[in-house]
C-alpha cells in the first residue's frame, strides 16, 4: 500500500467498493448457514480472510511483526470485533433475516456515543443527543411493540444476539479510540484475524463438534467472497479511504452498507421489507449521520 493518499475521486470510488463488498457480505453470510454450522461458518470466513490478508500484505510489503504495545488492540479487535461480533451475528442470522441483521448490527455507532462519554469523557452535544434519540426511535419502530412476536423465543433470541454483537463492536471501537497506535492498523489486521480464527475454531469445536462440511463449488465461492472481499479487500480499502477522506465523509458513506445489505436481501433472498423496517432504518441512519456531521464540524 502506497504511503501517498488517494485523490478524492479515487477514494470515493474505493469507498463505494467497500460499501458494496460489505453490504453483499451479509447475503453471503446468510447463505453460508445452509452449508455450515454458524460458529464454524464464522471461523471458516476468518481463516480464509487471514490467508487473503497474508497474501495481500506480502504483495504490498506491509507484513510486520507486532510489538508489545500492539497486543491490547490485537486482543480488542480480534476478540470483540472479528471474533465475538462475527460469531454472534452468525448465530443470530439463524433466526433473523439478513437485511434486518445488517440494520441492527449497524446500530453500533449509537452505542459508542454513551460509552465514549462514560469511559473516554467525550462530550455529548445536542446534535449527538438528537442523533441518539433518532436511532433509538428507529429501533422502537423496527421492534414495533404492537407487531413484534414477543412469544417467539427464536425471534427474541436472534434479535438479541445481533444487538449484543453490536455492543461488542461498540466496545471495541471505544477501546480503539483510546489506543495509542504504534504499528499501523493494516499491518495488525493479519494478526487480529489469526487470533479470531484460532479462538472461533476452538469455540466452534467445543460447541458444535468437529466440522461436517459437504464441499461444493457454491460453498467455495461463498467462503472465497466472505474471506477475500468481505475481510481482506474491504479492510484494505477501508484503511486507504480513511487515510484519504475526512472521517465524517467516510462514516456517512459507510452507512450505505446496511442500506445495500437490505436491498440485496430483498432482491437475492426475497426477504420481505416491511414499512416499519424501512422507517426504522431511515431513523437509525439519520441519527448516526447527525452525530457524524456534528463531529466533523
Amino acid at each position: 500500500m502506497s504511503t501517498t493518499a488517494l485523490s478524492r475521486r479515487q477514494a470515493l470510488l474505493l469507498l463505494g467498493v467497500v460499501v458494496l463488498a460489505w453490504g453483499f457480505t451479509w447475503i453471503v453470510n446468510k447463505l453460508l448457514l445452509q452449508y455450515m454450522m454458524p460458529i464454524w461458518a464464522a471461523a471458516a470466513r476468518s481463516i480464509v480472510g487471514s490467508a487473503a490478508l497474508l497474501v495481500l500484505g506480502l504483495g504490498l510489503r506491509r507484513v510486520a511483526w507486532p510489538v508489545k504495545a500492539d497486543i491490547p488492540v490485537i486482543l480488542s479487535v480480534g476478540l470483540l470485533h472479528m471474533g465475538a461480533f462475527a460469531a454472534l451475528v452468525s448465530l443470530g442470522m439463524l433466526y433473523v433475516p439478513a437485511g434486518r441483521s445488517a440494520v441492527l448490527a449497524y446500530t453500533t455507532p449509537l452505542w459508542v456515543i454513551p460509552a465514549a462519554w462514560l469511559f473516554l469523557g467525550e462530550p455529548v452535544s445536542r446534535a449527538r443527543r438528537a442523533g441518539l434519540a433518532l436511532g433509538l426511535l428507529g429501533l422502537i419502530v423496527i421492534f414495533n411493540p404492537l407487531d413484534f412476536d414477543w412469544n417467539s423465543r427464536d425471534a427474541l433470541f436472534g434479535n438479541g444476539l445481533i444487538l449484543l454483537a453490536a455492543l461488542c463492536w461498540a466496545a471495541n471501537i471505544v477501546y480503539v479510540r483510546a489506543h495509542r497506535w504504534v504499528t499501523p492498523p493494516f499491518e495488525l489486521a493479519l494478526w487480529q484475524a489469526l487470533l479470531a480464527s484460532t479462538v472461533l475454531s476452538a469455540v466452534a469445536y467445543a460447541v458444535e463438534g468437529a466440522p461436517q462440511v459437504a464441499w461444493s463449488a457454491d460453498l467455495a465461492w461463498l467462503l472465497g467472497y466472505a474471506g477475500v472481499f468481505g475481510i481482506a479487500v474491504a479492510y484494505w480499502g477501508a484503511v486507504n479511504v480513511n487515510r484519504s477522506l475526512p472521517a465524517g465523509v467516510t462514516s456517512i458513506g459507510l452507512l450505505g452498507v446496511p442500506v445495500f445489505g437490505l436491498l440485496c436481501s430483498a432482491v437475492v433472498l426475497h426477504e420481505p421489507v416491511s414499512a416499519s423496517l424501512l422507517a426504522g432504518m431511515a431513523l437509525i441512519v439519520g441519527g448516526i449521520a447527525a452525530g457524524v456531521i456534528e463531529r466533523r464540524a
